[in-house]
């Protein structure tokens, strides 16, 4: 087995983190201005290395990571999970949006089945 690489393509990094299912997305995100490198934007061909800081932003979810380690090939989560490590701030806010979405009433939720004859003249009336 060969000695692992001094540095790495930055869609190939997050590919293998499993930050991303495909390449393709990653460097759609990257081209996105969604991952930015030592605070600056990135390309994906740029290459990362160990001690690299990385902030992500995938959905709600914003990640601020440290570059530990690098592999060229996808492995299971457990041992993709140690390819980086993930800042505390980054992993309280997280936790604090998980929490907020958890106690935020889903959208529609009090809705109940199909609307009435008089709910369908309101919107009808309000739409013109």
């Amino acid at each position: 087995m060969s000695a692992p690489p001094e540095k790495l393509r930055l869609d190939k990094w997050l590919w293998a983190a499993r930050f991303f299912k495909t390449r393709g997305l990653a460097a759609d995100a990257i081209d996105g201005g969604k991952v930015k490198l030592n605070g600056h934007t990135a390309k994906p061909a740029k290459e990362v290395k160990p001690g690299d800081v990385l902030d992500l932003t995938l959905g709600d979810a914003h990640w601020t990571v440290t570059v530990r380690g690098l592999n060229e090939y996808r492995r299971p989560a457990p041992e993709a999970q140690l390819l980086y490590e993930e800042s505390a701030e980054s992993r309280e806010q997280r936790s604090r949006a998980a929490e907020a979405r958890a106690l935020a009433p889903a959208p529609g939720a009090d809705l109940k089945g199909r609307p009435t004859k008089r709910d369908r003249r309101k919107i009808q009336r309000f739409f013109g």
